[in-house]
């Protein structure tokens, strides 16, 4: 899901200082080519209260700062750890994958290793070795340690922390995206604005990590009663390949600014930036373990899931998955947060603004090769302008640059693998036995260059002729395959959009501001969009209604499902006794 960078290319600036990581401890988050910290305690006025100084020494000179205090006017050198081509076709990765305890290390026990592959060549970069039982063990009892240092740091402390891991996101934005479109396939253009939603999504959070309070009821008597929102303990956060960082900092930002810890596993076909995540969090001063990483597939996510220290499970992916992963909750009473799939409509009325609604039309479709959960492929245009619309929408489509993702030009990637790129060409095929008519596209692609012949390519596509009862329309393809439907009334098209098992999302193309209105509090979706689409502000509530899921990340709205509430209740008087 994109948004626009609103805050992409602000001057950098320094987080402050790392929160300490355990009680009485001190870290130091210097900026890259400034020396270690010395912290002598100075006489404040009168020779009392000391305050402690974080003193930076710089290629630049000497300078001493106030704990917590905003950035120094030197500028900041940019860090080159991962040093990662940007050649296609070049990278292998021979590191561990997983993260435990703050360190990269191989899985105590698990399976045979699997192939990763670059999607834009269809090569093997790197092996993966699934985490066993007692791999996964040994993270969450890690990350169950470093829950009770971290749950015991303030909220401020924990927001120092999270605004500098999103300070080194920002700082390493281009390895990391980079390393994300060699894993993906998504274009480069669109790997960069994930990571600054990532680097946007831990600022947010950490503004918040200090604002958990509860309430204070007054009582008779004078008695009086108060709440306390509280961490749960270890998380558990399963991520999805479409948006492998994103995914991963939506669901770690809420749950470390709430005090939790957690144990994340990426899908088995991405596993390489949430890595460098860890790595992030640990350089950044969460305690050791508070964000570990375990690799593998189905066994590991049962491992995980079943974990008698697991206290809450967010997972983003296929409705079926997500259907077995609250069985396993239920059996160990744990809340649950689902982000599954959708087929979400788009409703363009006539008295739209074109141009408006064709680049909404695109935005729903087609970012990362149409593999985006919320897409709105069941495009339902009004008949007075379906010709318009639809040849307007294939021209545009027909543009679309296809090939090397990590060119700055290309604007539709690779899709993730070879067995989900014959889905969907197997989904065209239905269509057009259906009686759907092939507009543009739906072909496989081979670029020009030798090196991405054997990645998994092909042309957008554009359905056309298309009705309610066709699988293309039914069914989440995770394609880049629009469907258009025509449509003569509002409440036949509102009737029409609602039937579907999925919730996930919805839009509406109109200038009539009160029609928008109406037709979005009648769709039964989760994220609804007016003049726009596919836009994710890290403000806004995210999640889904019916067969979506339910819980929601990103928002204010996130913090309610990684805590919990305490109800304390205080007699000031006698106890009055029945007995």
């Amino acid at each position: 899901m994109l948004r626009p960078p609103s805050r992409q290319g602000e001057p950098e600036r320094w987080a402050g200082p790392r929160a300490p990581s355990r009680p009485g401890g001190h870290a130091c988050a210097c900026p890259p080519g400034w020396g270690g910290a010395r912290r002598p305690e100075v006489k404040g006025p009168g020779g009392s209260g000391a305050l402690r100084l974080c003193r930076l020494v710089s290629p630049h000179g000497e300078q001493s700062l106030p704990w917590g205090f905003p950035s120094p006017p030197l500028p900041l050198t940019p860090s080159r750890r991962l040093a990662m081509s940007s050649v296609t076709g070049t990278v292998t990765i021979h590191q561990p994958l997983n993260y435990r305890a703050g360190a990269r290390v191989q899985p105590a026990d698990g399976g045979q290793a699997e192939d990763v592959y670059e999607p834009a060549t269809g090569r093997v970069i790197t092996k993966l070795l699934s985490s066993g039982e007692k791999e996964v063990d040994l993270a969450v009892q890690s990350a169950k340690a470093a829950f009770k240092i971290w749950s015991q740091m303030s909220g401020m402390e924990r927001s120092r922390v999270l605004l500098e891991a999103a300070r080194i996101i920002r700082e390493q934005r281009e390895e990391i995206a980079t390393l994300e479109t060699i894993n993906n396939g998504k274009s480069i253009f669109e790997a960069r604005v994930d990571i600054d939603i990532s680097w946007q999504c831990l600022e947010y959070y950490a503004g918040l990590a200090g604002s958990l309070a509860g309430e204070h009821i007054q009582l008779p008597g004078g008695s009086f009663g108060y709440t306390r929102r509280e961490p749960l303990g270890v998380c558990a956060g399963i991520g999805a390949w479409n948006y492998p960082f994103q995914v991963a900092c939506w669901k770690a930002a809420p749950a470390l600014a709430c005090g939790n810890a957690m144990v994340f596993k990426p899908s088995p076909f991405t596993p390489l930036t949430v890595v460098r995540l860890a790595e992030i969090f640990t350089e950044a001063g969460v305690p050791k373990g508070l964000f570990n990483v375990v690799q593998g597939g189905a066994a590991t996510g049962q491992f995980l899931c079943h974990h008698p220290d697991v206290a809450k499970i967010s997972f983003t992916g296929s409705v079926p998955t997500g259907i077995k992963i609250m069985g396993m909750a239920a059996k160990g009473i744990k809340p649950v947060t689902l982000e599954l799939g959708g087929k979400s409509p788009l409703i363009i009325f006539s008295d739209c603004a074109l141009e408006n609604a064709v680049n909404g039309a695109l935005m729903a479709n087609f970012l990362t090769q149409g593999e985006v959960c919320c897409n709105g492929t069941r495009v339902f245009v009004e008949r007075k302008i379906l010709d318009v619309f639809t040849k307007e929408v294939v021209k545009r489509t027909q543009k679309i640059k296809i090939g090397d993702p990590l060119l700055e030009d290309t604007r539709m990637g690779a899709l993730i693998n070879r067995p989900h790129l014959d889905r969907v060409q197997g989904f065209i095929k239905q269509a057009k036995e259906q009686g759907a008519e092939v507009l543009c596209g739906g072909d496989l692609y081979v670029p020009d260059d030798p090196k991405l012949k054997n990645g998994y390519y092909m042309q957008p596509c554009v359905l056309g002729n298309c009705t309610d009862d066709m699988t293309c329309v039914k069914e989440e393809i995770f394609g880049p395959v629009m469907s258009i439907l025509p449509f003569d009334t509002e409440e036949e098209v509102v009737e029409r959009a609602n039937n579907t098992k999925f919730g996930l999302a919805g839009g509406v193309f109109t200038r009539d501001i009160q029609k928008a209105h109406r037709v979005v509090a009648a769709l039964k979706a989760g994220m609804c969009f007016i003049n726009n689409y596919n836009i994710s502000p890290v403000e806004l509530p995210f999640g889904g209604y019916k067969a979506s899921g339910f819980g929601r990340e990103n928002g204010r709205a996130a913090m309610e499902y990684y805590s919990q509430l305490k109800t304390v209740c205080v007699e000031m008087g006698d106890v009055e006794s029945v007995f």
